[in-house]
């Protein structure tokens, strides 16, 4: 982990595009700026961790194998059905 230590008004950068502010201390709190690329999708953690957590329950949700897919359209095609 890289620690860096900043002042009011300071920035940090991540490559080229994002741009990391420091705008406000208020006792053991910090607000931060984020200057990034509409592109590049930017979370609190927690949500992020919420958000993976989703994606992994959607994955896991039981889907047919793929034979008895074939299966069902190979069924469809012989009976006509598109």
């Amino acid at each position: 982990m890289l620690v860096l230590k900043r002042k009011i008004g300071e920035s940090i950068m991540i490559g080229e595009d994002v741009e990391i502010v420091l705008l406000e201390k208020d006792g053991d709190s910090v607000k931060i700026g984020i200057h990034a690329p509409r592109t590049i999708r930017v979370f609190r953690k927690e949500i992020y961790e919420e958000i993976r957590q989703a994606n992994r329950s959607a994955l896991s949700t039981a889907m047919p194998p793929l034979a008895d897919l074939q299966k069902l359209m190979q069924k469809k095609s012989d009976l006509g059905e598109k």
